[in-house]
């Protein structure tokens, strides 16, 4: 059975709530999911659950200092487009696949439409180097300042984790909580390595900008 977490709870990956070895790592789906809250009137219309209200998942692979020892370079898109963080330890819309093939991003939903999963991250964990001691899961409401948009106006947002099997292993719900009016970033959860084994941390922690580069400055090498 899943563990629903709560904020600030950890869990063994590996292990069920009995502590039973049962869980596959060789494959763990992050899944993050929301609903925008409808609203009566004219504003129905602007916040239905089709309109563009653009959360992105985004990981921050760490070392053992909990820094992002590879920032990646400037590449370009395929429209052209000139982009920084390219092909680093930061996996995001603009470079949605780890140098390393252990971790990806598997799309960019820009409604939060539709049921189960909005946008997930994949993650080897049973493969990545020893160099990567955790991995910080944030999500972002794109240009969500100028659109007036925040975390306050999405019912059913949850991060989970499913097994290489598709066991679900826990889930963190976070609904209805008045802190997150006028928020548009959250670092959500935490895996990390201790005494050979993966944990998971529910985190919850809301910030106010609604750019993961503000977010990512702390996890940086001066």
């Amino acid at each position: 059975m899943a563990i629903n977490l709560q904020k600030g709870q950890t869990i063994d990956l590996r292990k069920n709530d009995r502590g039973e070895s049962v869980y596959d790592l060789s494959k763990v789906t992050i899944g993050l999911g929301w609903d925008v809250r409808k609203q009566g009137g004219f504003l129905s219309k602007i916040f239905s659950k089709e309109a563009e209200y653009d959360l992105d998942a985004i990981a921050f692979l760490l070392d053992a200092n909990g820094k992002v020892a590879n920032l990646g370079k400037t590449g370009m898109t395929n429209d052209g487009r000139q982009i920084a963080l390219y092909k680093g330890d930061v996996v995001y819309f603009n470079s949605m696949q780890h140098s390393s093939g252990n971790v990806w991003l598997t799309g960019d939903n820009r409604t939060g439409a539709g049921d189960g999963d909005d946008e997930q991250i994949i993650v080897k964990l049973d493969q990545l180097d020893q160099s990567y001691q955790k991995i910080l899961f944030v999500v972002s409401i794109y240009m969500g300042r100028k659109n007036n948009q925040h975390f306050g106006m999405i019912d059913n947002a949850f991060i989970r984790a499913v097994d290489a099997n598709g066991k679900e292993i826990t889930k963190y719900s976070l609904s209805g909580d008045s802190s997150m009016n006028g928020m548009c970033s959250m670092v959500f959860a935490e895996a990390y390595r201790h005494n050979g084994d993966w944990k998971f941390r529910a985190l919850g922690e809301p910030l106010q900008t609604d750019n993961f580069m503000d977010v990512l400055v702390p996890y940086t090498y001066k």
